[in-house]
């Protein structure tokens, strides 16, 4: 997941960001371990918003997520893109412009990454 995440941060540089949950389908172990201590603690795990302001925590808060089995959205600050993530392990990108999604599917497919159901836009 180290490459994913440090390829898609690359290529769209976050340094601060909040994961909101849609759906928690078992206990999130990792966010949870992330998260000990920290005030306020999440009283509810099964909805929860998180908010990280700096790159490192930025990947750490996303590789807690995608490691759980969480249904939630990520956006960055300011909105550059957005990914929504599921817990059949589907991400969804959302790029304002085809330039930025096929210089990031560039990137993801040279770290050997594939894509199921992507068709790259034709030119013309």
């Amino acid at each position: 997941m180290g490459s994913f995440l440090s390829t898609l941060l690359t290529v769209f540089p976050v340094s601060q960001g909040a994961a909101a949950t849609d759906q928690v389908v078992f206990e999130p172990d990792n966010v949870l371990e992330l998260l000990k201590g920290r005030e306020p603690p999440i009283e509810n795990f099964w909805t929860f918003c998180v908010e990280a302001s700096e790159t490192k925590h930025v990947e750490a808060v996303l590789t807690a997520m995608l490691g759980d089995w969480i249904d939630f959205v990520f956006v960055p600050s300011p909105a550059s893109f957005a990914i929504y993530a599921d817990h059949d392990e589907y991400l969804t990108f959302y790029i304002p412009n085809s330039l930025g999604l096929d210089h990031l599917i560039t990137r993801l497919e040279v770290e050997g990454f594939s894509f199921e159901d992507y068709v790259r836009p034709s030119e013309g």
